[in-house]
């Protein structure tokens, strides 16, 4: 694979470090976090944990696009009210709709900011929509999916990134669907402190983690992964994270990634936990549903 098609996939601006200005926005304490009683378990998997959602483990494929930051975090949301809602929502949300039509996010498929997506959610909403030519949902995905050849070789790789779309405000996927009724919205969004992550996401479901990616990333396969230190700087990308564990004592986040499942493990990998990796631990966003 070559770096320079990867680069075109890092689209996140959501790396950062807390500083005086957006510090009001990390979000340390909720009500709903005294339920867990202080107790965070070693090892979780938001999939075992809320079987019922299979949005969770969905692996999604961004196509030729520097989108992952809308993947990311409508993936998140969709998971977040599948959990609210007990199961009665369990379908994506538009990854097209968030990508091309929030102009304040960012610039579509050359990258945008996931809390400001998040605060979209809050503000218009977004529509349900499936991954590509599924029909699913208000508004599916309309960017070409990236499959690996028999070689391992990316399908799109030496191609020019996907031209941005217009905005549609209408539903072209299951066309029964209200387009103005079938918005669903979040209450709030934020930022996580490395202390509230794990709450959150035990309480809410996964969430938007952002990082910084480097030369020795993309060709990832099993295990942690920590940067090695000749490995140059990439860009910025956004995945879901949907856990942690301890391997060989060594603390991890398990991240979803939405370069087809024929990448990494599965489509998915870990990261090293605790040392800000890639500022990794500084790097989260999430919001909660309106489930009314």
């Amino acid at each position: 694979m070559a770096e320079e098609h990867f680069v075109k996939l890092l689209g996140s601006k959501g790396v950062q470090i807390p500083n005086q200005i957006n510090h009001k926005m990390y979000k340390t304490e909720d009500e709903s976090y005294e339920n867990l009683f202080g107790r965070i378990p070693r090892h979780f998997d938001a999939r075992k944990k809320w079987r019922h959602c299979s949005t969770i483990g969905r692996v999604r494929d961004q196509g030729n696009c520097g989108s992952c930051w809308a993947l990311a975090t409508s993936s998140a949301f969709a998971d977040r009210l599948c959990v609210a809602t007990n199961g009665d929502f369990n379908q994506l949300l538009s990854a097209e709709e968030i990508t091309f039509c929030c102009h304040k996010c960012g610039f579509g498929c050359h990258g945008g900011s996931p809390i400001k997506a998040w605060e979209r959610f809050k503000t218009h909403g977004l529509v349900t929509g499936g991954d590509y030519k599924s029909e699913e949902g208000c508004e599916p995905y309309r960017v070409p999916p990236c499959p690996y050849d028999e070689q391992g070789n990316n399908t799109c790789a030496g191609k020019p990134t996907e031209k941005n779309h217009r905005c549609t405000r209408m539903c072209y996927g299951d066309q029964e669907i209200d387009f103005d009724e079938d918005h669903r919205y979040t209450r709030d969004y934020y930022y996580l402190t490395y202390g509230s992550i794990q709450k959150d996401v035990l309480t809410y479901g996964p969430i938007e983690a952002s990082f910084d990616v480097y030369s020795d990333f993309p060709s990832y396969k099993s295990g942690i992964y920590e940067r090695t230190e000749n490995a140059t700087y990439l860009g910025g990308h956004a995945v879901k994270l949907i856990g942690w564990g301890e391997q060989y004592g060594i603390p991890y986040w398990l991240m979803v990634n939405s370069w087809n499942e024929g990448w990494g493990d599965n489509g998915l990998f870990k990261i090293r936990r605790g040392t800000n990796e890639c500022g990794v631990d500084n790097s989260t966003t999430a919001g909660v549903p309106v489930t009314n």
